[in-house]
């Protein structure tokens, strides 16, 4: 049996050569694919009269280009529908499992694959998206690809890929109310950089991150890419399994058994050596939320914004820029900034504990979304939103004046109709503020958790949500 951290396992049991480039050639277990990155990948396939290698081994869902208001076919979108039609065609063609608007289980594809039970533990995932970091939460190396590694795997299922080195992040305490996971990552990145994890894959472990549920584990993975990282993951224990347990696609009876005692095998030893180790504290973190134009310029809500002047100089350029496109100024914290648009979704924070989170809060504030705030929700799964329904969170966002959506990525990235407006500001519990990233060049994004979202909402500004909490 091999020692060593769960990369090095996991590596090692899906080398198939090492390659003349350096690289190894990885045997991929599970491929999941979207109607954006995988038209081109097919194209290349018919052009060199290739089929696909493994069908039952990819997965399809769309996310990216779908509305969340209206599922009428044709879409009001043209392009958005053409994209679809492809899609439909291909996973057809090749006889790939396509989890279709109408199937009852599309949705965001970091949020299809663990539900379906496909995400499991020792797995070599791989998608055309660069979230696919998020599987990392159950034990899997999950990397986010380009278009024509798409090709090889559909052809192949086998990728090329360099070894990285794995830096321990070791979250020690407790986390204190009104804080979570999204909080977690925002303070990793913020302290090492949107750079500090290049040429490395980050292990999470230590009592914060073994206390928190599946969900917010998927939340850390899924911003690994955020601090440079090449993925991020977290050993599978206990709380991995009873997440996984009867799901669709998850191993059942005697197989059950034997693939428990196999996931056991591939957690890190208690002597693996690491190229890296970093601790926080958990217990000192507070709510976070961003300042600027990347996830690394983050900070505590009761902290001040940095001054450009007082940086280095290779972060001092950006950090102007940031201050200039939000029209912020150093030294005031974030809170009491206006809120024009409140988004709770994304790959990050679209599960069904977030809403039950956010639900929560907003029935034990008893307070309307705020006058002048537009907000919604979106699912992150067909299978999300009939749960958040069936359990009455959907009443509840409702209720409240939030916007009750279809499953997508919606406002993330603004690839469908949900968009910021000209200079609008919104608060999200997505995963990247970059400028235009929610559809508008001059739209401000402000990424924080979902309970701060609701805050946000209800305040019409960013709100320490620890203050509401108080105050209830």
């Amino acid at each position: 049996m091999s020692t060593g951290t769960l990369y090095d396992k996991v590596w090692n049991r899906h080398a198939v050569r090492e390659l003349p480039t350096g690289e190894t050639q990885l045997f991929v277990g599970l491929h999941l694919i979207h109607e954006v990155t995988s038209p081109q990948a097919f194209g290349m396939l018919e052009e060199r009269d290739l089929s696909v290698a493994f069908p039952d081994r990819t997965f399809a869902t769309t996310d990216h280009i779908i509305p969340t208001a209206d599922l009428e076919r044709p879409f009001g979108d043209d392009q958005a529908e053409t994209m679809l039609q492809v899609l439909e065609r291909n996973t057809e063609a090749y006889d790939i499992t396509f989890f279709d608007p109408s199937s009852g289980a599309q949705g965001i594809v970091h949020v299809v694959g663990p539900e379906q039970g496909l995400t499991q533990p020792g797995m070599t995932i791989v998608c055309g998206d660069s979230h696919t970091s998020t599987h990392g939460a159950f034990g899997t190396l999950g990397f986010g690809i380009g278009t024509s590694q798409i090709r090889d795997v559909l052809a192949t299922q086998c990728i090329a890929m360099e070894k990285q080195d794995v830096r321990r992040i070791q979250v020690d305490g407790a986390l204190g109310e009104g804080v979570y996971a999204k909080d977690i990552i925002l303070k990793i990145i913020g302290e090492l950089g949107v750079e500090g994890g290049i040429g490395y894959v980050y292990e999470y472990g230590g009592p914060a991150i073994k206390g928190l549920s599946m969900e917010g584990r998927m939340s850390i993975c899924n911003m690994s890419v955020e601090g440079g990282a090449r993925a991020g993951y977290v050993n599978p224990d206990l709380t991995t399994f009873e997440y996984m347990k009867g799901r669709p696609h998850a191993p059942s009876g005697a197989a059950w058994e034997r693939a428990v005692d196999c996931w056991q095998q591939i957690q890190s030893d208690p002597d693996a050596t690491y190229d890296d180790t970093v601790t926080f504290d958990g217990s000192a973190i507070e709510p976070m939320v961003t300042w600027g134009i990347t996830p690394g310029q983050a900070l505590g809500i009761s902290e001040p914004i940095p001054d450009p002047a007082r940086m280095d100089s290779g972060d001092r350029a950006t950090a102007e820029k940031a201050l200039d496109h939000m029209d912020l100024r150093p030294g005031r914290t974030m809170e009491g900034v206006n809120v024009d648009v409140a988004f709770l979704g994304s790959c990050t924070n679209a599960r069904i504990t977030d809403l039950r989170e956010a639900a929560s809060l907003l029935e034990r504030l008893g307070r309307p979304v705020a006058d002048d705030v537009r907000a919604m929700v979106v699912p992150g799964s067909q299978g999300v939103k009939q749960q958040a329904e069936d359990e009455g969170l959907a009443d509840t966002f409702r209720e409240a004046g939030f916007d009750w959506r279809g499953a997508g990525c919606s406002m993330c990235l603004g690839m469908n109709q949900d968009q910021l407006e000209g200079r609008e500001l919104c608060a999200s519990s997505s995963n990247r503020n970059f400028i235009g990233r929610q559809g508008s060049k001059d739209g401000r994004t402000v990424l924080m958790s979902p309970a701060m979202v609701v805050a946000a909402a209800v305040e019409g500004e960013v709100t320490d949500v620890r203050r509401l909490m108080r105050e209830t």
